[in-house]
Order: C-alpha cells, then sequence, then structure tokens
C-alpha cells in the first residue's frame, strides 16, 4: 500500500510543479506558445478551469492557481492520511 501512496504522492508532486512552471511561463512573452508551454497548457489547462470558474481574478492577479496547488497539497494529505488507516 505504501507503494501505491508513494506513487500518486509523487505524480501530485511533479504535477505540481508543472503547475508551477505554467504559471510562470505567463510573465514571459510567447512563452505559452513554446512547445513546453502548449505541452504545459493540455495538461494544466484542465484542472485550472474550474478553478477559474469558482474564483474571479483579483485585478490582473488570477489566484485560482494557488487554490487548485493547495487543493493538490490537501489532496495529498488527504491520501496520506488514507494509506494510514488503511495500513
Amino acid at each position: 500500500m505504501y507503494t501505491l501512496y508513494s506513487v500518486l504522492s509523487t505524480l501530485i508532486y511533479f504535477y505540481s510543479w508543472g503547475l508551477i512552471i505554467y504559471i510562470l511561463l505567463s510573465w514571459f512573452p510567447n512563452a505559452k506558445e513554446s512547445a513546453i508551454g502548449q505541452l504545459l497548457a493540455r495538461i494544466c489547462e484542465p484542472y485550472l478551469d474550474p478553478f477559474r470558474k469558482i474564483i474571479p481574478p483579483l485585478g490582473m492577479i488570477d489566484i485560482s492557481p494557488i487554490v487548485a496547488i493547495l487543493v493538490l497539497r490537501l489532496a495529498d494529505g488527504g491520501l496520506k492520511q488514507l494509506f494510514l488507516w488503511i495500513a
């Protein structure tokens, strides 16, 4: 069971970093149009869209990615508790 949690936790960790990199790409002109930017958009946008629908931007600042990353971290903690409870 620990192996399954370890794999899921690692995936969440790398996905969180992918989100951070995708968010940082918005600071650079035309970075989202690069091959890496398009790949990250296909991976990250489906997860970010529900948060963007719920949380409106504050002026020019979009805080929905921060909330999305926090939800991922909470999910990781929940998975850890679940696997500890099962084991």
